[in-house]
């Protein structure tokens, strides 16, 4: 039985026990000593019978017990029931997403490339059935996923895409049509698509001359303009304080969506222009999709998990009861066991 986390993310919150258990040492260490200080531990024992020496390790590794389940839960383990073969009749799409500096710019909220990212899974859920790919750039392009049905990874990837995972600066569209133009099948002529989702800031000469000649060969591009044509400023941090990019003068930079540029290039594509700071997020990608199952479909073979299920709940389960066993637990000893010591010989 296949098995996943769905936010696999979470579980990178796993890698602050070791520092839990780091830290419990050292108060379990000056507790020790201030102790010492006092006097004898012989005799001080015998000042606070009810004082158990093995209560601080129960609740501490109680409540860690509760912190491992909680976030395990948190990252929603799934199983998947059954693996089959299915023939299933889809569009090759691309989703080409900008993550150039520009991007960051605050002309809409909270940011441009935080809307396209937010648009990008919105959409990914729309396209469910289609094959997917993801194609990230910049000052160049790059593959993050190749076509497949894996529409969590889909997410996956898209949520964390951001201006860092690009060497170059830049808006290299014409290098995303080439690098999805490589990657379709050589018989797919009338079943492919790619949705370019930029600012267009830097005008790529190329690209409209690589629109038409791939629209020629049976790709549809579809344009997504991400940004105002009034523009905004780039935010920064320079020195550890909060700034805009500036140019070699000193002023601030401002980036505004080279609006007209994408609009040719769904033209010349053979596809539409949609502009993501005046479209509601869901209508523009229902409009996505009515366009694009009116294309012809070709049939394939994919072996696929039917179903996943999840089963945080029990894991967020037992982590209550761990959680509520160390909140009830008490430092003092157990007035029923008296003087027995259950972790003795």
């Amino acid at each position: 039985m296949p098995f996943r986390f769905e936010n696999a993310d979470y579980l990178y919150a796993l890698l602050l026990l070791p520092l839990f258990i780091l830290l419990f040492w050292l108060i379990q260490r000056a507790r020790k000593n201030a102790f010492a200080k006092f006097g004898n531990t012989t005799l001080l024992s015998q000042l606070m019978p009810a004082y158990s020496k093995y209560k601080h390790t129960t609740k501490f590794v109680l409540l860690l017990l509760g912190l491992s389940f909680l976030i395990v839960g948190w990252a929603n383990p799934q199983w998947g029931t059954k693996k089959e073969k299915v023939n299933r009749k889809s569009v090759d799409i691309f989703i080409a997403l900008d993550i150039s500096q520009s991007m960051m710019a605050e002309d809409i909220k909270p940011n441009r490339m935080e809307r396209a990212r937010r648009f990008a899974q919105n959409l990914v859920e729309q396209l469910k059935g289609d094959r997917l790919g993801i194609i990230l750039f910049a000052g160049n392009a790059y593959m993050q996923m190749p076509l497949t049905t894996d529409y969590a990874a889909a997410q996956l990837f898209l949520r964390s895409a951001n201006p860092s995972q690009a060497p170059a600066q830049g808006t290299a569209i014409s290098e995303a049509i080439d690098l999805a133009e490589q990657s379709f099948e050589e018989d797919n002529k009338q079943h492919k698509a790619i949705i370019i989702i930029s600012d267009g800031e830097t005008h790529d000469e190329d690209a409209l001359a690589r629109a038409e000649t791939a629209a020629e060969e049976g790709l549809l591009i579809y344009s997504i303009g991400v940004g105002t044509p009034t523009g905004g400023f780039i935010p920064t941090v320079i020195g550890g304080r909060s700034d805009y990019k500036r140019d070699k003068t000193g002023n601030p930079v401002k980036t505004a969506l080279n609006e007209t540029m994408m609009q040719d290039l769904s033209q010349a594509g053979g596809g539409f222009y949609f502009n993501l700071a005046a479209s509601n997020v869901d209508e523009l990608s229902s409009a996505l999709r009515s366009s694009i199952d009116k294309m012809e479909k070709r049939e394939f073979e994919a072996r696929v998990f039917n179903e996943y299920e999840s089963y945080f709940q029990y894991f967020i389960a037992a982590a209550i009861l761990f959680l509520i066993a160390e909140f009830l637990l008490s430092y003092r000893k157990n007035k029923w066991l008296g003087e027995k010591d259950l972790f003795g010989k």
